[in-house]
């Protein structure tokens, strides 16, 4: 039988949350054990965020950006959350990830950072490396993470579920005791084992939720785990209804959605129609194409019905010259070339997808959730910064500040803490016999993600919701007898995670009448 592992601290999911917190706390000299579904740990949404991160603009200050930000989040944001981020956020920019692992942001000819404005910012404030920016920061982290000497790194392990005492504990009297987290339950899918780790605090940072969604930037591991997993164990979930859709993704019958940033149209890209018709002043004559996402999305929406159309068009070469697309903007030009079009001199077809979650597991202001010793961090945690709808580039210095509270919090007098008995915690039982049968896995899968995409997309009415709830609960039914019986693989646990969620959103879109930020009832 394998045998537990025990950590200081437990950490699901490596992207710019879970390893700066990682770092901060394997600096204070404390075993960390990070862990992450992928067969190699740079896959995550930090990844492939192209966009850039909040910095300080010239004529810029704390208040500017709060405001900006509650602006955005049409005025649903938490206003303690938006003061930390804006007060925190850009020193610790410098102080992590310029100066203390390196990254290598984009500098103009005199050597300063150079500023970009993007959607819904009063001023030039966002940092950027060569449109790769997530990229640049992810690899930065991860060379830091796996040269430290206190960080295991772990692999190709799924997260099954959160270790709770009242949950799994051999004493059954821990079902009095106040709900705690002591764990989790991880899979080596290499050996098909499931092996208990048990840590003194544990922490999500396991991303969003993309991928119940037919169309979507986010790569496959954003399948909602973490939010799933909370939700067994107890925790509270909220704003689930919040679901911002980007734009602007690169449109083609046979790839997948390949974001195209913000700053595109930061530098002066027109949203247009294949005559090269702008539209956006219709909808947003103060903004136009740099109004809030939820509003842009929309808008793309309604003029994609109205003209029978299956995308329109991104112009980039009105505005911006071929040099400083191709300066600016390599990644996307790749794209572009590998499927036919050259953004330097075509119109680029475009359509919305699902994006980002503003909402999730709520934490307070140290990454705190509802269950005693769990922390929740990044896209999966919901600290009320984005309210209804984020405002561009808010993402990644969010998990950056958030990544350090919870590691100084977390770390605290850690050390003269014991661990959960491990004799309490039972080891993994795993009934199923059967071989999960990709076809059905696949299918249901599928299902899933029309429903959301169908019922639960960009504009939500009361028949589509009804119907949603309904399929999504059956959906559950069948998916919960079938994982009882089946031998346990990342696809099934995936499967499994999806359908709750999609069920936790949902049933937040129903309760939610209203109308606000990226949350459009009709």
């Amino acid at each position: 039988m394998t045998e537990k592992l025990e950590t200081d601290v437990l950490i699901i999911g490596c992207g710019i949350a879970g390893a700066t917190a990682a770092l901060r706390l394997a600096d204070q000299g404390l075993d960390v054990t990070v862990t992450t579904r992928s067969k190699d740990p740079k896959e995550s949404n930090t990844y492939y965020a192209q966009g850039g991160i909040i910095f300080r603009g010239r004529d810029d200050s704390p208040e500017l950006l709060a405001k900006d930000i509650h602006l955005a989040g049409d005025g649903h944001c938490n206003p303690e959350a938006v003061g930390i981020l804006a007060g925190e956020g850009p020193k610790l920019l410098q102080d992590l990830l310029i100066e203390g692992v390196g990254v290598v942001f984009d500098r103009g000819e005199d050597g300063s950072l150079s500023l970009v404005r993007e959607g819904s910012h009063s001023v030039p404030r966002i940092v950027h490396a060569a449109g790769a920016t997530g990229k640049a920061i992810q690899l930065a982290l991860l060379q830091a993470l796996k040269g430290h000497a206190n960080v295991n790194l772990l692999a190709e392990h799924t997260a099954v579920d959160l270790l709770t005492p009242s949950h799994h504990a051999m004493n059954r009297l821990a079902v009095y005791d106040r709900q705690s987290c002591v764990g989790a339950y991880l899979l080596n899918q290499a050996e098909g084992t499931v092996v208990p780790c048990l840590a003194k605090r544990t922490i999500l940072a396991t991303g969003g939720l993309g991928q119940i969604f037919l169309r979507t930037t986010n790569p496959v591991g954003a399948r909602g785990d973490g939010f799933a997993m909370a939700h067994r164990a107890g925790a509270r979930i909220i704003n689930m209804e919040f679901v911002q859709f980007h734009p602007t993704t690169f449109y083609h019958p046979h790839a997948p959605n390949a974001l195209i940033s913000e700053a595109v149209r930061g530098e002066g890209a027109r949203l247009v129609h294949a005559d090269g018709e702008p539209f956006m002043q219709k909808y947003s004559p103060e903004w136009e194409d740099l109004a809030p996402r939820d509003l842009v999305s929309r808008s793309i929406h309604h003029e994609m019905l109205s003209r029978d159309v299956p995308h329109v068009f991104l112009d980039l070469r009105s505005n911006i010259s071929a040099d400083r697309i191709r300066e600016h903007f390599p990644n996307i030009l790749e794209t572009g070339l590998s499927y036919g079009v050259d953004i330097t001199q075509e119109l680029v077809p475009v359509v919305p997808a699902a994006h980002y979650l503003c909402g999730g597991v709520w934490t307070n202001e140290w990454g705190q959730t509802t269950i005693n010793h769990l922390y929740a961090v990044g896209e999966v945690a919901c600290t009320g910064v984005h309210g209804a709808n984020r405002l561009a580039s808010t993402s990644l210095l969010e998990g950056l500040v958030w990544g350090n509270r919870a590691a100084e919090h977390a770390g605290g007098d850690l050390r003269s803490q014991t661990s959960h008995p491990p004799p309490d915690i039972p080891f993994w039982e795993d009934y199923g016999s059967e071989t999960p049968d990709p076809a059905l896995l696949s299918q249901d899968l599928s299902s899933i993600k029309h429903i959301m995409w169908n019922y639960v997309g960009l504009i939500r009415t009361t028949p589509r919701l009804r119907r949603a709830i309904r399929e999504l609960r059956n959906l559950e039914t069948e998916l919960e007898g079938f994982y009882r019986i089946t031998r346990i693989t990342d696809e099934l646990i995936g499967l499994r995670n999806a359908v709750r969620t999609a069920i936790l959103l949902t049933l937040a879109a129903w309760e939610n009448k209203r109308s606000m930020g990226c949350h459009h009832r009709e």
